[in-house]
């Protein structure tokens, strides 16, 4: 039992970073650019149709508010941390050197999950759009069993009384990966770089959007502003202030972008001071923008009309705009790769860390390339496995386990940051959060009540996932930690 709560040294962390063969080349900017690419995507172009049209209404705007209220208190505690120990792993390293090893453990396997889905959500809503920009040129699409994974396939063909198909995949979600797993094998800066220019078109896609939108606003549109509660025929409740919740929890998935930046500590030219400026700044910049978009899609269009996979593109499509559906359309086609590529960018460094103490096999995951300096073998392990994933799963599914998979990972790590401020108060500093109790408990209460927002079924997979990583973690990991040797 003891060794369950074993804690790596913080003079080893230190001694981790001198031998790091990553290369230091992101600067502020280009941390918080970053953030910001992984933060603005999924959640504007595809999540605010989903929640807006079942669960919130026009009151999206307030789930994005809780939503961004409970990842901000979150935000300060991962800026404490990532100034103490600017190291790579996130919160995954955060933990083991505080609370100890199968905390750690088990957040890093959620970080695991949160990546994994994150990517594979991304991935099946780029289909989307990149289907839909076909079809806005002109240019025949793919037939509709390469589209679509097998459960979305059947339902649309039950649903038209027509038979299903014996086999459906969709095939652009998963070469997509593939792209984006080449690019990062390639190497950091030239991953940075390709991000910079897409986060550049894509936030001047979101402000097209909400300054262009603007003029479009009918008012009777935003009533009721919070829609009366509706139990529909299987049970599940739908708007009212339950819905409000609901859609905080679904959209929460928007926000992984600045949990994303700290996995790049031992990337970063100045850690201790860039890593925590990139996570606030980002977060507030980031929540505001899909304040404003919720507002200007649910005024443009009816939220019971928005479209499910492409909501930005049909509302301006709805009031006349052809021409600025299009535009968004290959905006949302070039940003959301910018997404995918912070994902998988961050999976493999968590990946790099574990691998490092000893708790994944380091041959496979700790790798890295001769002449790229990039952790090349667990990239295109994981490349692999989410484009397995994102051809044949829902979206909806991928999105609600990323969501509860993020939840989890912010609320320990609000938990985890009191800890360590508790049993070493005089450990330096760089940035230090002021009224942390306070803080760091908004923080647990937020991330916790937002997880039990979500349907039982996402809880049940979320649980069959925690019990095959405690397997691993005492079938392999506790067995061959670095830890034993000290």
């Amino acid at each position: 039992m003891s060794k369950l709560f074993r804690k790596k040294p913080l003079e080893a962390y230190r001694e981790d970073i001198k031998t790091s063969q990553l290369n230091r080349t992101l600067g502020k900017w280009e941390l918080t650019a970053i953030s910001v690419g992984a933060v603005i995507g999924g959640g504007i172009f595809v999540l605010t149709g989903v929640a807006a049209n079942q669960y919130a209404g026009p009151a999206l705007a307030l789930s994005f508010v809780l939503a961004g209220t409970g990842c901000l208190f979150a935000a300060f505690c991962y800026a404490e941390f990532a100034s103490i120990l600017p190291v790579s792993g996130s919160a995954y390293a955060y933990s083991y050197g505080t609370i100890g090893e199968f905390f750690a453990w088990f957040i890093g396997w959620n970080l695991i999950l949160e990546y994994m889905m994150g990517a594979t959500t991304v991935a099946v809503s780029w289909s989307t759009y990149f289907s839909k920009l076909l079809k806005l040129a002109g240019i025949p699409n793919l037939p509709a069993w390469l589209l679509n994974d097998p459960f979305t396939a059947r339902e649309a063909a039950l649903k038209a009384g027509t038979v299903p198909p014996l086999f459906s995949l969709n095939l652009p979600a998963a070469l997509i990966v593939w792209v984006v797993t080449y690019i990062l094998v390639r190497g950091i800066k030239e991953s940075a770089r390709t991000n910079n220019l897409i986060v550049s078109l894509k936030v001047a896609a979101v402000l097209f959007v909400v300054i262009a939108g603007v003029a479009y606003i009918n008012t009777d549109n935003w009533q009721p502003f919070i829609p009366a509660k509706v139990v529909d025929s299987s049970g599940a409740s739908h708007y009212g202030l339950s819905g409000v919740l609901t859609a905080a929890g679904i959209v929460f998935f928007a926000f992984i972008g600045f949990d994303a930046v700290s996995t790049q500590s031992q990337e970063a030219v100045n850690p201790t001071k860039d890593i925590p400026f990139a996570i606030i700044f980002s977060l507030i910049v980031c929540t505001t923008l899909y304040i404003l978009v919720s507002l200007v899609l649910t005024g443009m269009t009816k939220y019971t009309d928005l479209d499910l996979g492409a909501p930005v593109a049909s509302a301006f499509s709805s009031v006349g705009l052809a021409w600025a559906s299009l535009l968004i359309t290959i905006a949302a086609v070039i940003g959301l790769v910018s997404v995918m590529l912070v994902m998988l960018l961050s999976q493999t460094r968590i990946f790099l860390n574990m691998a490092r103490d000893g708790l994944l096999p380091p041959k496979l995951f700790a790798a890295i390339h001769p002449n790229f300096k990039t952790p090349w073998k667990s990239t295109v392990l994981v490349g692999a496995i989410a484009s397995l994933v994102a051809a044949v799963t829902p979206i909806e599914k991928a999105t609600k386990m990323t969501s509860i998979g993020t939840l989890l990972a912010f609320a320990m790590i609000c938990a985890a940051v009191l800890v360590l401020r508790k049993k070493q108060p005089d450990l330096h500093r760089p940035y230090k959060v002021k009224y942390l109790p306070l803080v760091a408990g908004l923080g647990l209460g937020f991330n916790i009540l937002l997880m039990f927002s979500l349907d039982a079924s996402t809880w049940v997979r979320l649980l069959v996932w925690s019990v095959a990583g405690i397997i691993i973690y005492f079938v392999y990991s506790v067995k061959h930690s670095n830890l034993n040797n000290k």
